[in-house]
């Protein structure tokens, strides 16, 4: 997997990424020669924490289910003493005015239910990544969807917004979206109150930092074109 250490390298490098990119593979069966996640996490968006941390394991269903939205967006049923957390968090949510229920079933959900999760940072995967997160300032994920839509691999809807986990099947199914995340992913991964998500699939990857060069490079030059033009012509 020497590959996306290189891949790692090359986003970080091009976009100043601090922190480092995340790699997700959905499988059947847990991975050989990967570390089963132990311990409690309040949702499956923690585990992007950990991993962007520079730890690899892998999920099972049991360790969603702490979060019934992120169960929902990944397909993972809750078992039955606890069918009834999902239409008490969406209730919750809605007696805020936070969401609508109408709006429940135009959430993008894996179509397959996991067997396993593996989390890696992207450098150190293990496992070809299903999807890759991405997280940082807005101008660093300006240059990364710009970089998906040169090359033909960004989704044709508007940046998503809750439940943030929602991303990882939208990109998987749409190819690369931005997210703004949600007050929940926030507090949960630590996300800076400058920062976003941008969310690629992993057979994508390749082909979007091929397009990273151009793009920096051509931003570099339209940022000394459009303060010229600021100084010559604002009069305020």
């Amino acid at each position: 997997m020497n590959q996306y250490r290189e891949i790692e390298q090359k986003f970080s490098q091009a976009l100043g990424l601090r922190k480092r990119p995340v790699g997700v593979k959905f499988q059947a069966a847990p991975p050989a020669g990967v570390s089963k996640f132990e311990g409690a996490e309040p949702s499956s968006c923690s585990f992007w924490r950990l991993a962007a941390a520079g730890k690899t394991f892998y999920t099972v269903a049991s360790d969603h289910y702490n979060c019934a939205v992120g169960s929902h967006t990944h397909n993972i049923p809750l078992p039955p003493e606890r069918a009834q957390e999902l239409e008490q968090t969406l209730s919750f949510m809605t007696g805020l005015g936070y969401i609508k229920m109408e709006e429940v079933p135009g959430i993008p959900r894996l179509s397959e239910t996991p067997g396993a999760v593996v989390y890696a940072p992207l450098g150190d995967t293990p496992v070809d990544p299903d999807v890759v997160i991405f997280a940082g300032p807005a101008s660093q994920i300006m240059l990364l969807q710009e970089a998906a839509q040169r090359a033909g691999r960004a989704a044709q809807f508007p940046m998503l917004g809750r439940p943030t986990c929602m991303a990882l099947p939208a990109a998987l199914a749409n190819g690369a979206v931005t997210s703004s995340g949600c007050i929940g992913n926030r507090v949960y991964t630590d996300l800076g109150d400058g920062e976003l998500y941008s969310v690629v699939s992993g057979k994508d990857l390749i082909r979007i930092a091929d397009e990273l060069d151009t793009i920096t490079a051509a931003n570099a030059k339209l940022s000394e074109f459009h303060r010229s033009r600021r100084l010559e012509i604002s009069t305020q």
